[in-house]
């Protein structure tokens, strides 16, 4: 079954092959006329290809002509002709698919070609590669080609200014890392004003080294965190405020829904107690915000009925089971304000801004396509995430390496006694040896060995990119011996030097089998490229970590069983095997876990775009008034719901729904019991509605209509924005305990799917009712500005918390009282001490 199933799919590549040689004759037949152009023709080319397009020929009919152009622009400032498998590679890549190239084919040069075709169209192409060195490096070398042909080529590099990203992502071809263009996705989906955002809409993207890329780093997300705007202190202040209000005098509570509110009389002491004008003013958001959040936390929540306290941690429990739900947190702020309630510490001041995996993010392109010389192994997961289908394309001339057998020791001492006597033995012919090592550390071991017996030699841990390049490409040379972690110099070429072909070529090492064939792979494809001869060679050992998942116990127990040295090797074709058995099996768990991220973040992923999608309209547009409308009328709806859900109208409570109205949307005493008495449900809002309508035009009309425009989005933003960071830190924390949900037989991602959905519904009423009150309550002012609800200077985009900063609050702070710098120890033994 299994033969027929590879019959079946290796004659898909050879009909695809086939297909695209066709295409390829057509090319070849174009370039004695594409010789004879002048430089200024072929220059011509570009503009005539866009005209063309604009008259509506696709990319399709263009490509042999576009192909034909790129292959004799690059032989004229390059003096590199591409080689005919190279033309189907970047067919490949113009159809989205994965080219998979061997080692020494050219890839970088393969990208140029469905590069510039796609570049025509103006939308902007984006080349990612796995680091700035060959960002830089690829982007400078191939601009010759793009700007012969009149396109502009731009690099986007970690820490480039604003300005630089902006005119980088404007040209026709840009140049990146896969982290630099996801942080910069995440970070224009957090600017204030439209001109702000670097990224244009992603439309066509090729993955150098795809695999790389998008399977050993899909497991970790891109996080940017950082503090937000409130301080530990805070939340403790404003519960010691509201401890001293009196319930009906300076606050009413709203139990059905939820909302409490600082009456006229509450207002004027919050005031009072933080020497501050006016609470409603928008600058003053933050301290409202805790001050309604400590209300809640003081006068809503119950302690041991809707949470618990154990171990000085805030446990929610479920309102219909009654169960903990172990790792949920309220999002909002309310959880810290329950925390200040109890007097514990405050956790989480550090939070979760923005997150996306980069599965989600290289989803997001219209289309995308990648280039390695290693995809085969891993086609299942490249077709199930991503869609992408692996083309094997043929070498440009055979390949003459030889893999030799794995030699297995019974020891890692006599394995690597064993690894160094063959380089002596290579060494003394002057044949050059590459080693590769899975850890830094076994490099340095073996660095040391290979001192003790005189050896000249390089070592490469994959942490200076551009030297190890230099390095890397100079192991070919005679009489090199180079050590390098598997990672280390990826996407550099390396060339035999002067006469190393009559020695065999170059000759790789292998020190232990990494759990993925794909990583072996590629160490083998570092020798025989563009048919070199070249020769390769695994040594192992029964203490290798894969040796060991896969039973070597028994493997041992026989060695010492038949009295075999420790330097005594055996050469077991069944012994590979059963390694490349192991290894299929770990690649299986590992997919395993990246989908299972996948499966998370696409919960996670539909209410981004959602939010992202919204929150673009507002920079957008220079007019939300009916944005703010529609988030206004479905807050009216459901206080008018929740008080009268009743059947028997008599049973309403219109006094509630009243009193609501007056604090959050109106002033006291506009709307009274007997307005809403007598009235169904759909006409009490329709009345409430008029009125805030009313109230809200009599506002524009006084103020001004731009003021007022501006100050919608400046609301509207904050809201969004505030809310949305809450509600990331909030799911992410129900991630990271849900799986404990298991543990009372549920599915923790159907668990996480729903109460997820359930935390996302709560949270845009929240960033309703927030709008609502600030755009019908707020003190406008004629100097307002659009704020970040994060500081960025607490921003940090690497996964790791910004760091803290000293916090100043006006309240006066208790000896006894957690200091507000976040220490986690009381204030008199921390900065108290300073007084």
């Amino acid at each position: 079954m299994l033969g027929l199933v590879k019959k079946i799919f290796g004659d898909m590549n050879e009909r695809d092959v086939k297909r695209l040689m066709k295409t390829v004759d057509v090319i070849n037949k174009m370039e004695p006329d594409f010789v004879k152009l002048s430089d200024e023709q072929l220059k011509g080319k570009t503009a005539e290809f866009r005209a063309r397009l604009e008259k509506g020929e696709d990319l399709d009919e263009l490509l042999p002509e576009a192909f034909a152009t790129v292959r004799e622009a690059s032989k004229r400032v390059l003096g590199k002709r591409h080689y005919d498998v190279q033309l189907l590679g970047g067919m490949a890549l113009h159809e989205g698919k994965i080219a998979e190239m061997k080692t020494g084919e050219g890839k970088t040069l393969v990208g140029t070609l469905p590069v510039y075709l796609n570049a025509l169209l103006g939308k902007g192409v984006h080349v990612v590669t796995v680091n700035d060195y060959l960002a830089q490096r690829d982007s400078q070398e191939m601009a010759q080609i793009y700007n012969f042909l009149d396109m502009t080529v731009g690099v986007n590099l970690n820490g480039m200014d604003h300005s630089d990203k902006q005119e980088a992502y404007a040209c026709d071809i840009t140049y990146g890392t896969n982290n630099e263009f996801g942080f910069d996705y995440l970070r224009d989906n957090m600017v204030l004003y439209k001109e702000q955002m670097v990224q244009r809409p992603l439309y066509f993207c090729i993955i150098d080294e795809v695999d790389s890329i998008l399977i050993d780093e899909a497991r970790t997300p891109l996080i940017i965190s950082g503090q937000a705007q409130k301080s530990t202190e805070l939340y403790f202040a404003a519960d010691r405020f509201v401890k001293r209000l009196q319930n009906e005098e300076d606050f009413t509570v709203d139990i059905k829904v939820k909302s409490v509110a600082l009456t006229e009389k509450g207002v004027s002491k919050a005031e009072k107690a933080f020497g501050i004008e006016n609470l409603y003013d928008q600058s003053h958001v933050t301290l409202n915000h805790h001050i309604v959040q400590a209300l809640k936390a003081n006068v809503i929540m119950r302690r041991d009925v809707d949470y618990v306290v154990t171990e000085d941690e805030v446990v929610i429990v479920d309102e219909f089971t009654g169960r903990l739900m172990a790792g949920r947190r309220y999002s909002d702020g309310l959880h810290q304000a329950i925390e200040a309630k109890e007097g514990i510490e405050v956790q989480n001041e550090s939070m979760t801004l923005a997150t996306i995996t980069f599965q989600n993010y290289f989803r997001m392109y219209r289309k995308l396509g990648g280039m390695t010389g290693t995809a085969k192994t891993e086609e299942e997961e490249f077709k199930k995430i991503y869609g992408l289908e692996v083309l094997q394309i043929p070498t440009n001339r055979p390949n003459q390496r030889v893999d030799n057998p794995d030699i297995v020791y019974k020891s890692e001492k006599g394995k690597f006694n064993a690894v160094v006597e063959a380089i002596v033995e290579r060494h003394a012919k002057n044949q050059p040896i590459l080693v590769g090592t899975v850890s830094i550390e076994n490099s340095e071991l073996l660095s040391e060995m290979l001192k003790r017996k005189g050896i000249r030699h390089q070592v490469l841990n994959a942490k200076y990119h551009a030297e190890e390049a230099e390095i890397i490409s100079g192991a070919g040379q005679a009489g090199a011996v180079t050590i390098a972690t598997n990672m280390a110099g990826r996407g550099t070429d390396i060339l035999l030097g002067e006469g190393v072909s009559d020695l065999g070529g170059l000759h790789i090492i292998g020190t232990e089998r990494h759990e993925s064939r794909r990583i072996d792979n590629q160490l083998r494809g570092r020798a025989g490229r563009q048919g070199d001869p070249g020769s390769t060679q695994f040594y192992l050992s029964l203490g290798d970590e894969l040796m060991k998942r896969f039973g070597a116990d028994n493997v041992l127990a026989m060695m010492e069983r038949l009295g075999f040295e420790e330097d005594q090797p055996i050469e077991s074709r069944m012994i590979t095997r059963a390694i490349e058995s192991a290894q299929k099996r770990v690649e299986g768990n590992n997919f395993d876990v990246r989908k299972i991220v996948l499966q998370y973040d696409d919960v996670m992923n539909q209410q981004r775009e959602i939010i992202y999608k919204q929150r673009r309209e507002v920079l957008e547009s220079e007019n939300i008034k009916q944005i703010v409308f529609e988030m206004i009328k479905p807050v009216i709806e459901r206080v008018v719901e929740a008080h009268c859900s009743d059947d028997i109208p008599e049973n309403w409570e219109v006094q509630e729904v009243a009193d609501y109205v007056n604090s959050k949307l109106l002033d006291e005493g506009s709307i009274t019991h007997d307005d809403l008495w007598g009235k169904e449900k759909e006409e009490m809002v329709e009345y409430i509605y008029d009125k805030v309508e009313k109230r809200y035009q009599e506002r524009e009309e006084k103020i001004g209509e731009d003021l007022v425009r501006e100050f919608e989005k400046v609301i509207v933003l904050r809201a969004v924005d505030s809310k949305w960071m809450d509600h990331i830190d909030a799911m992410d924390q129900l991630r990271q305990g849900i799986h404990l949900r298991a543990y009372g037989g549920t599915d923790p991602l159907r668990e996480y799917q729903f109460e997820g959905f359930e935390m996302f519904h709560a949270m845009i009423a929240s960033i309703q009712e927030e709008v609502a009150m600030y755009i019908m309550k707020a003190q406008i002012e004629s100097n307002q500005e659009r704020q970040a609800v994060v500081d960025e200077n607490q921003i940090s985009s690497n996964g790791e918390p910004a760091e803290k900063k000293p916090v100043h609050v006006e309240d006066q702070i208790g000896r006894n009282d957690p200091c507000p710098c976040g220490s986690g120890k009381k204030y008199k033994h921390c900065h108290g001490q300073e007084e």
